[in-house]
């Protein structure tokens, strides 16, 4: 039998001392968007942080590809693209040189500008954006990335209507090429299946 394409198991989650997720199991498949839902501090954004290894796990296991995440960490962090509150990019470089900063392939960086409609944006320093504009940026470097992983903290955060849309259709294909993503969030994602968490 093929194991799940990432399976989470009796995982414990700590945030502040306080343990937020207990006994927490659940698995998502090639093509899948899960939709992390739940009230404020139920630990959603903590979930994540641990996915991504940026926090330990209090218990439990992560496997990707049935092998746990532990025994090769880096390996796993490079199957991942990361998007958290904070949109990770560096204000005195270009959107173009913040993308091609982790993306050296001039194509994928191509595509994620497009994808964003950051075409107009591109040569622009990132301090000069708005919030929104900033929001695109940084869901473009994941669009950008190679990992089969999106792992995103509240990615409608900031983002009007279009911009939304643009995401949706960005999600969309990168679950049709076999990615997975999982997200928190407030707000309906199509064709996403929920977890809510802290029920």
């Amino acid at each position: 039998m093929v194991p799940p394409f990432l399976e989470v198991t009796d995982l414990a989650c700590r945030r502040g001392g306080r343990r937020v997720l207990d006994h927490l199991s659940f698995s998502v498949g090639t093509g899948e968007l899960l939709a992390l839902t739940g009230r404020n501090g139920s630990g959603k954004s903590t979930l994540l942080r641990t996915l991504a290894l940026l926090v330990p796990a209090d218990a439990g296991t992560i496997r990707w590809q049935g092998e746990d995440v532990v025994i090769d960490p880096d390996r796993w962090r490079s199957q991942v693209a990361w998007l958290g509150h904070l949109d990770g990019l560096k204000a005195d470089l270009t959107v173009r040189e913040n993308l091609h900063s982790s993306q050296p392939d001039r194509a994928r960086v191509d595509a994620a500008v497009a994808a964003f409609d950051l075409s107009a944006l591109a040569t622009r320093e990132v301090r000069t954006l708005s919030a929104g504009q900033r929001r695109r940026a940084a869901l473009a470097r994941v669009a950008a990335s190679t990992a089969p992983v999106w792992l995103l903290d509240e990615p409608l955060n900031a983002l009007d209507a279009a911009a939304q849309t643009l995401l949706h259709a960005a999600i969309a294909r990168h679950l049709a090429t076999g990615g997975v993503a999982i997200a928190a969030t407030h707000a309906d994602m199509p064709s996403a299946r929920p977890l809510e968490l802290g029920a």
